[in-house]
């Protein structure tokens, strides 16, 4: 009996459907969180060493990273005629292709990104367990999109529509309709229902990123300038477009204290949040990346910041102050300072604080934008106040 161990989410799942389409019976497929994954694997190699019926059972493991102790009793598990076989794509792991049974590859040769799910369909392709088709290939290459977030430069909606899919149904059913459609059907599509139930969830998911941008905190921690929400559900998509709405922030971090997990997630080439995570024993992608709410985690993201309040967002309607003005825009912070951004004669950006200038210049307006809110927190004011800003500064200039 083959046994995989794979993440639960949308990447790790991949690989399990996979799996049971190669291999039917003969594959027992384990989903786990990240915590489950290396008491599972102990069991597994308890199991082999002590049970006479399980001792040629073999050992595959995708999407998941098993810790130094468990990488090196799989080594001698190897070692004694074990059969094993560890797939990951994330640069945290990349430690283990130090051992001949782990494959961890971030990138193709070619520049683009893998994923657990492509690694995985790549072996049983390579191992002749299973054929390629133009549903399996569309399939693997939709979760590959939406794991790696290529999808928003590519712009295929239909690897988010996937995830989003996924995250409607139990981990169950959504494996078991996958299953007969990639059996079934020449090309992968959404029915009639999932379509409907797909616009619906996205309409729910928009509501809640508006929600959770009015209660997102800012902040420093360390050198970075950081985002800071609490959310229970929608973590790719929250992280992916509080850092667009908010680009001046290095990362966001979404806070599941039901979970007891803090997501990081940034936009951004400049921050590594596999680095951030890995500060407190977590880990994953450059650009997502997790970790379980340590007492340091929680110092830092939960009891620090507690006493702050949310981040005013920019005014979203404004026809007269609006951003990139050569004559000048307005920002206010929650005290009700202001700061006022305009070009100069030199066509260089400059900052007015409470009518006073500050001793720095921009070449765009972007750079003294983002030097507004990362350093004084503030947001672009509405109409009718920047209108009185205005005939203030007129008066004191008559």
């Amino acid at each position: 009996m083959i046994h995989l161990y794979t993440h639960n989410d949308l990447d790790g799942l991949g690989c399990g459907i996979l799996a049971k389409l190669a291999l039917g019976e003969e594959v027992e497929v384990h989903y786990n969180s990240v915590a489950r994954l290396n008491p599972q694997v102990e069991r597994f190699l308890e199991w082999t060493k002590n049970d006479e019926d399980k001792k040629n059972d073999v050992l595959w493991i995708t999407d998941l990273t098993v810790n130094e102790a468990n990488s090196k009793k799989i080594e001698q598990f190897v070692k004694n005629g074990g059969k094993a076989q560890f797939l990951d794509h994330h640069k945290t792991a990349l430690h283990l292709n130090q051992y001949s049974w782990a494959k961890v590859l971030v990138s193709y040769d070619d520049g683009k990104l893998t994923s657990a799910t492509t690694l995985f369909y790549d072996y049983l392709l390579e191992q002749e367990f299973i054929s390629a088709n133009e549903s399996l290939n569309e399939f693997v290459e939709l979760i590959r999109q939406y794991d790696t977030w290529d999808w928003e430069k590519t712009g295929l909606l239909k690897a988010k529509q996937l995830n989003d899919l996924f995250s409607l149904l139990s981990l169950d059913e959504f494996e078991t309709r996958m299953i007969e459609r990639l059996k079934s059907e020449e090309n992968f599509t959404f029915n009639e229902f999932e379509q409907q139930i797909l616009k619906m969830e996205e309409d729910k998911i928009n509501r809640y990123i508006r929600k959770k941008n009015r209660e997102l905190i800012q902040t420093f921690i360390g050198e970075h300038c950081v985002g800071i929400v609490h959310a229970e559900m929608y973590h790719s998509e929250l992280g992916n477009e509080l850092g667009k709405e908010n680009h001046h922030l290095d990362y966001i971090a979404i806070l599941n204290m039901g979970g007891r997990k803090v997501s990081f997630r940034t936009i951004h080439d400049h921050t590594d949040v596999s680095e951030v995570a890995g500060k407190f024993g977590g880990g994953g992608h450059v650009k997502a990346s997790g970790c379980t709410m340590t007492d340091h985690a929680f110092d830092l993201f939960v009891k620090e910041i507690f006493p702050l309040e949310p981040s005013k967002i920019d005014a979203p309607k404004n026809q007269h102050n609006v951003k990139n003005n050569p004559k000048g825009c307005l920002y206010e912070n929650q005290n009700k300072e202001k700061w006022f951004i305009k070009q100069n004669e030199n066509e260089n950006w400059i900052v007015e604080h409470n009518h006073k200038l500050l001793p720095t210049s921009f070449a765009t307006f972007n750079e003294a934008e983002r030097f507004v809110k990362r350093q004084y927190n503030a947001a672009l004011s509405r109409d009718d106040q920047y209108a009185e800003y205005i005939k203030e500064m007129k008066k004191s200039k008559s």
